[in-house]
């Protein structure tokens, strides 16, 4: 093992020495090289301006960045930071993200291939989706939606989704992306937080082999709101619905039948392109409003950079289009660099566990960007055997997002996915954000399995501690930016003073920029620079005065042979305040002693779990995130909240059963295949 045990201080404890220099042959033909972070760094704003180049304006910009850092008045009260980038500047990004390609003779290059969870498929060239989107425009307008009107989308992974963002996007909307697998009361929050115009939904959608009704889920969201004036259905599943006449239409009666042709117009630079809310535990969501220039700017460059985008890679990114992750990496940032992609509507498991293997031999997938709890699942599904039994030679860069990944399962990946030899691109970045801040280039950055590495060229991002000054290598802190970058998010809809309180209060005032920006993720910083993220600053468990990070328990048990996966939380004891509970998915039998030792050992005894729970799953958003939160809410017995986004709700089940058993004192440590057949 390469994990070494550090003093039993309230920081880091876990160290990684495995470290993997970028292949000469890689770098020889990688799009960002070395050189990019100096450049950056002598002229941040001349960097981004180059960056935003790469886009069509219709007018050039005049001013590239005005920034009024949040400041305190003469009574105390501070004020909400404002940030305008490409100021003067007006493009369309459907354009950028169609049309230009169509134009520059590209129309007949496949821009989707859309694999449905029965096993449908539908290819799509930038011709067909530039006609698709001219529709939808046409067929939005038709129902009175102009610019600056809202529409909520509450769809899976379809193709009708990427077309309706880009028809929004044409025609100056703004879209809301919701989760087709969220509540009606957390779909009917968001539209009466943005008071949309237009909800897009479907009759249903397919999950896990069976069609799932959602209709009326749209139609308790849209009851009696008085913004909301119609409810655009596309038609998936064929299901009965009911159906409010003058409110509500067909998608392929309005849509199917508008012109193909649609004539875009040019919005300024800061035009807002989209809301996305925040799926936080606790709280009131917040909906971050990103624009159109800076966002696209920061968007492309960052997935031309760290993607290493290439005119003939087939780019999947697996995420739901909800989510930010695929806002960025699965619609915006690939499409403006006209790629050609991958989007699958349902669950890695459906009909069985090696459909994603099957999916990129399939189209010859060359880009995979997945989440760690995917990797980790995958881990615990296939072993090291499965990967061999299909032609996944395609692959040449994989990609990490969501939470932090195990060293062990950045490991597994390369080994299984990678050939021993592909980069690994880990990314850090936020809803926030808008697009990757923390991520290595591939041919130019030391990979260090379990590290996001360092900031991207433009990027300023630190680790400091509660003054906010630098901490020392090896001591954990909070994770900041300390300069406005493009993509970044603008505000809270509705609630300037929310976006200045979560993001910048802490910090007001500090450093050059007047400001820094505050993620509430804890990290360490290695000698080298480098980051890594031990997660939450709220995720951590307080045993006895000891600051313990989650990520680094889970992954001592990760690196278990026995263990495919790992949920730490804390939970309540009577002496120290904290205890560790573990609840863990195996990959084979184990004494659960050993589980308790490796941990002790890899980072010391006061870390040693005092529960650990064998569950047959963790729940886990569809974004990929463990709940721990939940985790502790089993513990306790606690009533829950509303756990429709989960990527499983069944997992919720397996976790309070395996947590009556070991209370009851009826637990053994069996396999996790075995508990799910019992």
């Amino acid at each position: 093992m390469s994990m070494t045990i550090e003093p039993p201080t309230d920081e880091s404890r876990l160290s990684e020495n495995r470290t993997f220099a970028p292949d000469p042959t890689f770098a020889a033909q990688a799009n960002v090289g070395a050189d990019a972070y100096g450049a950056a760094a002598a002229d941040p704003i001349g960097f981004w301006e180059e960056a935003a180049r790469r886009l069509v304006w219709e007018t050039p910009w005049s001013t590239a960045l005005d920034w009024e850092p949040p400041a305190r008045d003469e009574t105390g009260e501070l004020s909400v930071p404002r940030v305008r980038w490409f100021e003067g500047g007006r493009l369309n990004v459907a354009v950028n993200c169609v049309d230009r390609h169509v134009a520059a003779g590209r129309g007949d290059k496949v821009a989707l291939h859309f694999e449905g969870e029965p096993g449908d498929r539908v290819t799509v060239t930038y011709r067909d989706l530039q006609r698709r989107v001219a529709r939808a425009a046409h067929g939005l307008e038709a129902l009175g939606v102009g610019p600056g009107d809202r529409v909520v989308v509450y769809l899976p992974v379809l193709i009708e989704t990427v077309v309706v963002a880009l028809a929004c996007a044409r025609i100056g909307a703004i879209h809301s992306l919701v989760f087709g697998g969220f509540s009606a009361e957390a779909v009917r929050f968001r539209l009466e937080d943005t008071g949309a115009k237009v909800l897009v939904t479907s009759d249903g959608q397919w999950r896990r082999g069976r069609a799932v009704e959602v209709k009326s889920a749209a139609d308790d969201a849209a009851a009696g709101l008085p913004d909301l004036e119609h409810v655009l259905v596309v038609r998936r599943t064929g299901q009965q619905v009911d159906w409010t006449l003058g409110r509500d239409r067909w998608w392929h009666e309005l849509v199917d039948a508008a012109p193909d042709v649609h004539e875009p117009r040019a919005f300024d630079a800061e035009h807002p392109l989209f809301i996305i809310y925040t799926s936080g535990t606790t709280g009131r969501p917040k909906g971050l409003v990103h624009t159109s220039g800076g966002y696209l700017a920061h968007a492309s460059w960052a997935h031309w950079a760290h993607f290493d985008a290439k005119p003939d890679d087939v780019h999947w990114c697996t995420a739901d289009l909800a989510w930010v992750t695929a806002h960025t990496y699965e619609i915006y940032g690939p499409l403006c660099n006209g790629l050609t992609q991958v989007i699958y509507e349902g669950t890695p498991d459906a009909p069985h566990r090696e459909r994603h293997l099957e999916i990129i031999e399939r189209y010859g997938v060359t880009v995979y960007y997945t989440a760690p709890t995917l990797i980790r699942t995958f881990m615990t599904w296939w072993g090291e055997e499965v990967p061999r039994t299909h032609d996944i030679s395609s692959l040449r860069l994989l990609g990490t997002v969501g939470e932090a990944i195990n060293p062990e399962a950045w490991m597994w990946f390369r080994r299984n996915h990678g050939r021993d030899s592909l980069p690994i691109v880990d990314t850090w970045w936020q809803s926030e954000t808008g697009a990757a801040m923390i991520a290595p280039l591939p041919g130019a950055t030391t990979l260090t399995p379990g590290s996001a590495t360092v900031a991207l060229p433009g990027i300023d991002a630190a680790v400091v501690d509660d003054e906010g000054d630098p901490v020392s290598a090896g001591r954990s802190g909070t994770l900041v930016v300390r300069r406005p970058w493009p993509g970044m998010a603008r505000t809270v809809w509705g609630s300037p003073e929310r976006y200045r309180d979560a993001y910048w209060a802490r910090f007001a005032g500090r450093g050059e920029w007047g400001g820094y920006y505050v993620s509430g993720d804890s990290a360490t910083v290695a000698p080298d620079g480098s980051i890594r993220i031990l997660g939450r600053l709220d995720d951590v468990v307080n045993v006895s005065g000891h600051r313990l990070s989650t990520i680094e328990i889970e992954s001592a048990l990760v690196a278990h042979p026995a263990v495919g996966e790992a949920g730490v939380a804390g939970v309540a004891h009577p002496v120290t305040g904290h205890a560790v509970a573990a609840f863990v998915v195996l990959r084979e039998a184990v004494d659960i002693d050993s589980l308790r030792a490796r941990v002790a050992q890899e980072i010391g005894p006061v870390a040693k779990p005092a529960h650990v729970v064998v569950v047959p799953d963790l729940p886990k958003t569809r974004s990929g995130k463990i709940m721990r939160r939940l985790l502790v809410q089993l513990w306790e017995g606690d009533v829950l909240g509303d756990i429709t986004s989960l990527q499983d709700p069944a997992a919720v089940d397996g976790v309070r059963e395996a947590v009556a058993r070991l209370r009851g004192g009826t637990e053994t440590a069996v396999p996790a295949e075995h508990k799910e057949n019992e």
